[in-house]
């Protein structure tokens, strides 16, 4: 494995040149005004997302990231205000649909993983002509199911279409998810001793060194 070093990144970066994984983490930006994620979608940074992605690099949103990957186009679909009109914080089970993609290479198809949610603008909306062309193109990287791996009303913690928890790019290089794999990294953060998320991250690592 080659060496590697971590950077925290402004957002007005000239540019990714000498990154392999682009990382855009939750939290808020710019107070979540307008929408979430919708004026960081025009930091200068994201135009450098956008070129690293084009050439393949991995890059995944998660939560706040996942809404400005959505808002910048890089992702389908937008992340609507919660069913409920609550922020939602709890721990949930999602499903695998998609095991090709660049962060879910060591998480089989249809295995459940377990990690905690915390968004007010979580629902994955999507016109339905979309949402079939997405299916059919196997783009749906994750579900919230039960603890059975059932896909129900009950197991889905803001109302996203279909139970939608994530989703890719077409090349499969970028992904966006609500749920966050950080905080299910180590078992002594997770009431549940899941250390789940980290296989997403591993997958990312497993796919750089393939392509160098």
């Amino acid at each position: 494995m080659t060496k590697t070093h971590a950077d925290l990144i402004w957002h007005s970066k000239a540019n990714l040149r000498g990154y392999d994984l682009i990382l855009l983490p939750g939290g808020f930006s710019y107070g979540d005004y307008l929408r979430a994620g919708a004026i960081a979608s025009h930091s200068p940074i994201v135009s450098e997302v956008r070129k690293a992605a084009n050439e393949g690099k991995a890059v995944l949103g998660i939560c706040n990231g996942f809404q400005i990957l959505s808002e910048a186009g890089l992702l389908p679909g937008t992340l609507l205000r919660n069913s409920g009109l609550k922020f939602v914080c709890k721990w949930v089970n999602i499903r695998v649909e998609n095991d090709a993609t660049a962060f879910s290479t060591l998480t089989p198809s249809k295995s459940l993983l377990k990690m905690p949610v915390a968004h007010n603008e979580g629902r994955f909306f999507l016109p339905q002509e979309e949402l079939v062309q997405l299916q059919e193109a196997n783009r749906v990287v994750y579900r919230y199911v039960d603890e059975k791996g059932e896909a129900t009303e009950e197991a889905n913690p803001n109302g996203s279409l279909d139970n939608i928890a994530g989703v890719s790019n077409e090349e499969g290089n970028v992904v966006g998810l609500m749920p966050h794999p950080e905080r299910a990294s180590d078992p002594l953060l997770s009431p549940y001793r899941s250390d789940d998320g980290l296989r997403v991250f591993k997958s990312a690592i497993q796919y750089m060194e393939e392509r160098h």
